[in-house]
């Protein structure tokens, strides 16, 4: 999910942070809980700008590293365990920029994939959950108010399955056998062009099945890698089209347009939105679809 370089910068400052200090403290407290198993020595956090907790801000609309990202969530509940919160999650990446390079990391780290490897291998004896949003900037380009590029997100659902098997592999085999791996499906940001009259809607519908076919991605390739499935997607309720509900008076629209308009600020007026990033309560969901998968 794209973002603007400065914010790469901040980015990796905090990644050194984490990397140096091998914890980063946890952010407000969550609604995420329920955690019942033997409590983890680490919690790592992988991925985009979904797992830095991007956010705009409410009356600027300038991005920043909120601290209310899902995983600060997952994070506050599990500091009551004693668990030690590193987040490497760097807004902008792709599966290609994860593997190859492109978000700045601190020496002697070459990429993400490679400083989560670095840290897994160092960790080997210890109990670890990781979680991972990866693949949103593969495809986010391919839309815009004109439509959907049909080819350009073609394109991306082939680099994130090419892809991401390389960093799941990556990963697992850096892990201790006590490590928990969870990846997450995506919620579609591009259903809030339903408000836009009827060729929105189309543009809606259509949105609706490429999630699909990327999400098909994730559903495949996490298990066959020992990785749990955090469905995100269906948290969001992202493909009910059936079920009419009041977004405001005198607007009816389906369920999964409404969920994008109370958990993202898509549907936020500018400067706001729309930015295609969760809310507060839109990374608390997916926070709890991360739990319901543990």
């Amino acid at each position: 999910m794209h973002v603007p370089r400065l914010g790469l910068r901040k980015a990796a400052a905090i990644a050194a942070a984490a990397l140096c200090g091998l914890a980063v403290s946890a952010g407000p407290a969550s609604a995420a809980d329920g955690w019942k198993h033997q409590p983890y020595d680490y919690y790592l956090a992988l991925g985009d700008s979904l797992g830095a907790g991007w956010q705009p801000d409410a009356v600027t609309g300038q991005g920043y590293i909120s601290g209310h990202g899902y995983a600060d969530d997952i994070a506050a509940t599990l500091k009551a365990q004693g668990t030690k919160y590193v987040n490497l999650a760097c807004p902008g990446e792709t599966t290609g920029s994860m593997i190859n390079g492109g978000c700045p990391y601190p020496e002697p780290y070459k990429n993400q994939l490679d400083a989560a490897a670095m840290f897994l291998k160092a960790h080997k004896g210890d109990r670890v959950l990781v979680t991972l949003d990866i693949g949103a900037n593969d495809v986010d380009g391919c839309a815009s108010a004109s439509g959907l590029d049909i080819q350009c997100g073609l394109n991306g659902i082939k680099q994130t399955a090419q892809d991401l098997p390389v960093i799941l592999k990556t990963l697992r085999a850096a892990a201790g056998h006590k490590t928990e791996f969870v990846g997450s499906t995506y919620y579609n940001p591009f259903l809030a062009s339903w408000l836009t009259g009827s060729s929105g809607q189309t543009n809606a519908e259509l949105s609706a099945v490429f999630l699909n076919l990327f999400n098909g991605v994730f559903a495949v390739e996490y298990p066959l890698n020992g990785v749990r499935v955090a469905d995100v997607a269906s948290a969001f309720d992202s493909n009910d089209f059936v079920d009419q509900v009041p977004l405001k008076p005198g607007v009816t629209v389906p369920l999964n347009v409404a969920r994008i308009c109370q958990w993202t600020w898509m549907c936020a007026p500018a400067p706001v939105g729309p930015n295609i990033h969760a809310n507060d309560a839109g990374y608390q969901v997916m926070a709890k679809s991360f739990e319901a998968a543990i």
